[in-house]
């Protein structure tokens, strides 16, 4: 038995999964799953043990104990949205999250309503959960990963073309952009390339600091493959919300992606391209691709 690696999409995001990382987490997969069978007091052999289901019941009950623990993230978007409301970059914000398929609400000094979902590492059949509230003038979507042996290379195109581009397509929701940020940016369990060559970021009241985030910014419109087949991206200065934190934390014209979903017919099937722009260069993308999802 052996864990099948993640596939990665270099230059989806700037960061990545250290390469001694990585192989630390793969050695100790192995030797998990070598042991595995003589862990515990289950009484079985080791054909017994793996039919049983034990093994991989044991790890997705971890799994699933580990996703629901939100405390950590709220704190952390907290944390943020307290700085910018300090800072006058925006006007207030609650916690929406109970019963709700949103999270925050936002308030910005001109009265634009803005919406956040918050996620956690985009790989998940989770991250396709969300429903934009009618009230929402923006809506985006935030992603906080508490993985620090997953890598962002994967987490990132994984949740721009294969979940939230599928589901925008297929369901005709919008998403205006979203924000791959959290704790782990920075720390040396996850190096940020933008702290290289210069120090741009904020310290926050608690003493973390934090480097600009990398800001996606989905298409206007609804992709369609009749009606509406390549619709352009909103630009940085069009959501004032990611405006506010990508200014306040001294972001640049290279923390920023834009992200093109071209759509068309190929007989009955819909088919999508997802190509990914920073700084006015093409830094990866898909292939024609049919999309799996039915589309209503």
């Amino acid at each position: 038995m052996r864990t099948k690696r993640v596939s990665l999409k270099v230059g989806s995001i700037p960061c990545g999964l250290l390469p001694e990382t990585r192989l630390r987490i793969e050695t100790y997969m192995d030797d998990l799953l070598r042991a595995a069978p003589a862990i515990g007091s289950h009484g079985l052999d080791d054909d017994e043990f793996w039919r049983s289901g034990i093994f991989r019941s044991a790890i997705e009950s971890i799994r699933g104990t580990q996703s629901a623990s939100m405390a950590e993230k709220r704190s952390f978007v907290d944390e943020v949205l307290g700085y910018l409301k300090e800072k006058s970059r925006i006007t207030s914000f609650s916690f929406t999250g109970a019963g709700d398929r949103h999270d925050y609400q936002v308030s910005m000094d001109d009265g634009t309503q803005s919406v956040i979902e918050s996620k956690g590492c985009l790989d998940g059949q989770n991250t396709t959960i969300f429903q934009r509230p009618q009230n929402a003038e923006e809506f985006v979507i935030w992603s906080l990963c508490q993985n620090p042996g997953s890598d962002p290379q994967h987490n990132a195109w994984s949740g721009i073309h294969t979940r939230i581009g599928g589901k925008l397509i297929a369901e005709k929701e919008k998403v205006d952009g979203l924000i791959i940020w959290d704790m782990l940016c920075g720390t040396a369990g996850r190096p940020c390339p933008k702290l290289k060559n210069d120090l741009r970021g904020i310290k926050l009241p608690s003493g973390r600091f934090l480097p600009p985030p990398c800001i996606y910014l989905f298409p206007r419109t609804v992709p369609d493959p009749r009606n509406n087949p390549s619709p352009r991206p909103w630009s940085i200065d069009e959501i004032k919300l990611l405006h506010a934190i990508w200014k306040e934390f001294q972001g640049q014209p290279s923390d920023l992606t834009a992200i093109h979903i071209d759509t068309r017919m190929n007989g009955a099937n819909v088919e999508r391209k997802t190509t990914l722009i920073r700084a006015g260069v093409m830094v990866t993308g898909s292939n024609w691709t049919e999309l799996k999802r039915a589309s209503r």
